[in-house]
């Protein structure tokens, strides 16, 4: 199994961005078979060294991942995210 981790720091941080980004990642459960589990949280702290939103996932596979990576459905959110992202980080790791 895969655990694919990241974090969203979004230009505009005020929560109806953050909400907004939310529903746009929490739009791909129920789509994508590859996932096996899917959680969006964002920050509550809201610190300096916060980052706005966590994405966690798991796949059962590197071919998953991929699989996971090119489907429509996440496509979609990459375009989103594109748009109102500073930065990313992400940390895919086998359980």
């Amino acid at each position: 199994m895969i655990k694919h981790i990241v974090f969203f720091k979004l230009k505009d941080g005020s929560e109806a961005s953050v909400a907004k980004t939310v529903a746009v990642l929490r739009n791909m459960e129920g789509k994508i078979p590859q996932l096996l589990s899917l959680e969006i949280g964002a920050d509550i702290l809201r610190t300096e060294r916060s980052f706005d939103i966590a994405l966690t996932a798991t796949v059962a596979s590197l071919e998953d991942l991929n699989a996971y990576q090119v489907h429509p459905a996440h496509k979609e959110v990459i375009a989103h995210i594109n748009e109102v992202k500073e930065l990313s980080l992400a940390v895919d790791y086998e359980l």
